[in-house]
């Protein structure tokens, strides 16, 4: 194919707060590889700490880098070694970058192997008109999957693992955080049949755009409801079965805690900033089960969640914000607001 030289791209030029658009070389492909033109992006929390240059990305990424790691596109370019897609396929793709020689890989536990780098993080980055990636990381999107929902599958992705860490059917869920990972975490819960599905948080924008994308999720601000009036409006005799923490709060997860019944279980998406001091006697003597989530299973989380979408699963109004790539300083201002839900940049 003819393609140029050079492209747009979002990069960390300068270790200090801020991108910058540059034109960078357009990526050379290995025989394992694809070229994707890039169509939409979503900015993810992790862009940022990457954009304020906060302690973790002054230790994490290196200087310059192309960030971004949540897109959607279309295959312009295969290498020789690639059989099983096709130049015009439109696709999303797994932004962990995985090895084969650590025992989990070996297992077929990708998602968990030791030497996982990110691109955006580790490697260039998909803010960008080109994006290469191993042929093994694609995902095709099928037609009915719009480009904007193919952009945010990596963090829908988030939600449907830590979602469904634990059985949902017929169970009572207490999601803490009500960012757009918890809002998305709250349709799957309803979607995979979850009877209650309360979702708390402190930002009172959050938690209407909660209602909106999710009408049957009970949206709780903590600092003005007593989330135990919750559990008795709802009927609940002992509390919530399982808990979704996305928020990072030491307060949130110490409320889940006291809110869980004996034998509850949590999944941990949320990163708490630094240390934080936990009731651990009130875990054990709970009989409390903890899973920490990283990522998505590859790939069965995106199986799943494309399959949910296909069947009703309906997240199109967690996007709050579109603009033009050129805008994208708009589109950042919009993230950091605390009032938007996903923001997607248009590459096109």
């Amino acid at each position: 194919m003819s393609r140029p030289n050079t492209m747009k791209a979002l990069a960390k030029s300068h270790p200090r707060e801020g991108l910058w658009m540059v034109q960078a070389p357009v990526p050379e492909i290995g025989p394992d590889e694809v070229l994707i033109k890039v169509k939409k992006t979503g900015i993810c929390g992790t862009d940022i700490h990457i954009w304020n240059w906060d302690e973790w990305a002054a230790h994490t990424v290196p200087v310059p880098m192309i960030t971004g790691h949540e897109f959607a596109g279309e295959i312009v370019e295969i290498g020789r070694n690639v059989t099983d897609l096709e130049v015009g396929q439109r696709c999303s793709g797994e932004g962990h970058l995985i090895k084969t020689d650590s025992r989990q890989s070996r297992a077929g536990k990708f998602h968990l192997d030791p030497g996982t780098r990110g691109i955006g993080v580790n490697e260039q980055g998909a803010f960008a008109q080109y994006l290469k990636l191993p042929a093994f990381n694609v995902v095709p999107l099928p037609d009915d999957i719009p480009d904007e929902i193919g952009a945010i599958l990596d963090p829908l992705g988030n939600a449907v693992h830590t979602a469904l860490s634990f059985d949902l059917l017929g169970e009572d869920v207490l999601i803490t955080g009500a960012g757009p990972i918890g809002i998305m975490a709250a349709a799957v819960a309803k979607h995979a049949g979850a009877r209650h599905v309360v979702i708390t948080d402190i930002n009172p924008d959050r938690l209407t755009l909660a209602e909106h994308v999710v009408p049957a999720v009970r949206a709780v601000n903590v600092a003005q409801e007593d989330l135990q009036d919750v559990v008795r409006e709802l009927g609940l005799k002992q509390g919530f079965d399982v808990g979704l923490e996305m928020s990072g709060s030491q307060a949130a997860l110490d409320q889940m805690v006291e809110a869980l019944v004996m034998g509850g279980k949590i999944a941990l998406l949320g990163i708490p900033p630094g240390k934080s001091p936990v009731d651990w006697s009130r875990i054990v003597f709970k009989a409390i089960t903890i899973k920490g989530v990283y990522g998505r299973e590859m790939f069965e989380t995106w199986y799943k969640m494309i399959a949910m979408l296909q069947n009703g699963l309906d997240v199109s109004r967690v996007i709050t914000h579109r603009f033009g790539v050129d805008d994208f300083a708009d589109g950042f201002a919009a993230m950091k607001s605390g009032s938007s839900g996903k923001v997607v940049l248009d590459w096109t």
